[in-house]
């Protein structure tokens, strides 16, 4: 299995030959420093962990500088399940990936803040008519007359975004190894700047 950590840069364009328009997003992948290899023997399950970007010294706590020792200091910090094999200090770069490879995106969605039933869940809200008044967008009954309570999974109002999000089987469409930067096809969650971890499609399937 593949795997990376990138940050979204921008949304762009692609065009091919035949005057076709391909949305992509330009990430910025790696590169990433494996810092643990975790073994079955050891630890009861195989694994990598990985570093990515930079932080100052004095913003790292001492455990984690112990775990680190030599390698530096890194922004980001995430472990991979993988059978392959790894080397602590081993670096991975953009340059793992290929055109064509099928990709699963996680991140963090952009926060919209408190929102209501129609925004947040799509709900329609009441009709406009006499007696409905405030009530346009309120989300109606809630609860059961039996066993009265709200059930768990209720639609209703609240936090809407800034929850982890996988977009699934993206296409990369080129990778640029002098650059570090990936062209994916379509979106991914969070806005510019936001860290992505990708790794190989689950259930990949082909795509045009």
């Amino acid at each position: 299995m593949k795997f990376i950590i990138a940050k979204k840069i921008e949304m762009s364009q692609e065009f091919s030959e035949d005057g076709t328009v391909t949305p992509v997003t330009i990430l910025e992948a790696g590169p990433i420093t494996v810092t643990q290899v975790k073994k079955t023997e050891k630890d009861g399950y195989q694994a990598v962990q990985v570093g990515f970007g930079t932080r100052k010294a004095k913003n790292v706590s001492k455990p984690v500088k112990g775990h680190l020792k030599d390698l530096g200091t890194f922004a980001v910090l995430k472990e991979f399940k993988t059978t392959d094999a790894y080397e602590r200090g081993q670096v991975i770069t953009a340059e793992s990936f290929e055109a064509g490879d099928m990709v699963d995106v996680t991140g963090t969605s952009i926060g919209r803040g408190y929102a209501g039933v129609v925004k947040r869940h799509g709900f329609s809200g009441s009709l406009k008519t006499h007696g409905h008044k405030d009530q346009l967008r309120m989300s109606g009954s809630i609860g059961a007359g039996e066993p009265q309570h709200v059930f768990k999974g209720m639609r209703m109002s609240g936090q809407m975004g800034a929850a982890q999000v996988t977009t699934k089987n993206l296409k990369i469409v080129s990778v640029d190894a002098k650059k570090n930067q990936i062209k994916v096809r379509g979106a991914v969650p969070g806005s510019r700047g936001m860290v992505l971890f990708i790794k190989t499609a689950r259930n990949s399937r082909k795509k045009k």
